[in-house]
C-alpha cells in the first residue's frame, strides 16, 4: 500500500530539515554516527531524512515507512541514552581549530540538543499516529499493514526513555 499524503509529505519534510539542521548537524554528526545502531537503521533514517523528493512522486509504501520511524525511533533512544555522554567524551568536538564563532554554535548544538531531541521524537510520533490513521483506513476489513511489524508497540517507549 502506498500513502501520498499531503500531512505526511509536510511531516517528513519538516522530521528532515529538523534534523539536519538541529540533530545531525556538522558539529554533532561525527559523534553521533558513533552511536551503535546497525547499518540499515542508518540507511532508513537517511530515507526519512534526505530523500523526500524521490518519494514525493512514487509515494511511501508502508512496508518502508514503517520500519523508517521505527529506525528513527531507536535512533532518538540511543542519542537520549548514549549521545551527550558521548559528546562529553569526544576530543572531535574540542577540535581547537574551530574558530569562536564555529565554538558558539558547536556549543549551542550541543546545548539544545537534548530539546531537539525532544522536538524530533514529537514529530515522528505525529507521523506514526498519521500514518496509522491512513493504514487503518485503507486496510478496511483485513489487517493493517502495522500489525506486521511488532516493534512498533515499542516506539512510545523509544520516543519517551
Amino acid at each position: 500500500m502506498q500513502i501520498k499524503h499531503p500531512e505526511v509529505y509536510s511531516i517528513i519534510e519538516s522530521i528532515g530539515l529538523h534534523y539536519r539542521n538541529n540533530i545531525a548537524n556538522r558539529y554533532t554528526r561525527p559523534v553521533l554516527a558513533l552511536l551503535p545502531l546497525d547499518n540499515s537503521h542508518w540507511a532508513q533514517i537517511e530515507e526519512l531524512t534526505e530523500k523526500t523528493t524521490h518519494y514525493r512522486y512514487q509515494g511511501y509504501h508502508l512496508d518502508e515507512l514503517y520500519p523508517m520511524i521505527i529506525a528513527m525511533g531507536k535512533f532518538i533512544l540511543l542519542a537520549r541514552k548514549q549521545g551527550l555522554q558521548l559528546f562529553k567524551q569526544s576530543s572531535s568536538l574540542a577540535d581547537t581549530r574551530l574558530s569562536s564563532q564555529d565554538k558558539i554554535f558547536r556549543d549551542m548544538a550541543l546545548s539544545n540538543f537534548s530539546a531537539n531531541l525532544n522536538v524530533l521524537a514529537d514529530a515522528v510520533n505525529k507521523l506514526y499516529v498519521k500514518t496509522v490513521e491512513l493504514d487503518k483506513e485503507q486496510a478496511g476489513h483485513k489487517p493493517p499493514v502495522l500489525s506486521r511489524y511488532p516493534e512498533l508497540a515499542e516506539l512510545g517507549r523509544y520516543l519517551i526513555e
